[in-house]
């Protein structure tokens, strides 16, 4: 498996991956798109779309065929966030095709874009996601870092991993890039 930064080539991939991530995961949803989809398609149009924080992960088509394209199997992005006027960064979505799950694709991501964000100096990454998958990066409920969710409701799912730099404002509530408004 090969991590690297999403080419323009691979939008239409990335597309089908998510997908396919999402659809499995929303039962009765199968006619119609994915909600990430359309965020994704979102957030490459907005200015805090960070092209060094869109990852994909390939795997070769087939054992012996360095002629063909590798297919991508997972995607992951970082888009500018904001802890009152502190940049920071939103995590989010993380996908990866459900016949590559649980093979470590997901894991890879992870590692490899919390290592570009602070190799950027990014100083913290939140998400929204399940805590007991998460944990496992070094994210943590967001509260314990004294950061507030956009939705006082998403409780310990809303997670934040902090980075190089200075503390935050303690009871600052984060802000996503504005496409995540919309969802």
């Amino acid at each position: 498996m090969l991590i690297r930064r999403e080419t323009d080539e691979d939008i239409p991939a990335v597309r089908s991956v998510t997908s396919a991530a999402f659809s499995s995961a929303e039962a009765g949803a199968s006619d119609r798109e994915p909600v990430e989809v359309t965020l994704l398609d979102r957030l490459r149009a907005d200015p805090g779309w960070i092209p060094e924080l869109s990852l994909v992960a390939t795997r070769p088509r087939n054992p012996g065929g360095a002629t063909e394209r590798p297919s991508v199997v997972g995607h992951v992005v970082c888009t500018r966030g904001w802890l009152a006027d502190v940049p920071a960064l939103g995590l989010g979505p993380l996908s990866v095709h459900p016949h590559h799950q649980r093979h470590g694709a997901g894991s890879a991501l992870m590692h490899a874009v919390l290592a570009a964000a602070e190799a950027r100096g990014e100083r913290m990454v939140a998400l929204l996601g399940e805590p007991a998958y998460y944990r496992r990066f070094g994210f943590r409920p967001a509260q314990d870092h004294g950061i507030e969710p956009p939705e006082a409701s998403w409780g310990t799912y809303f997670q934040a991993r902090l980075l190089a730099g200075a503390p935050f404002t303690a009871g600052a509530v984060f802000r996503y890039a504005e496409p995540f408004t919309r969802l």
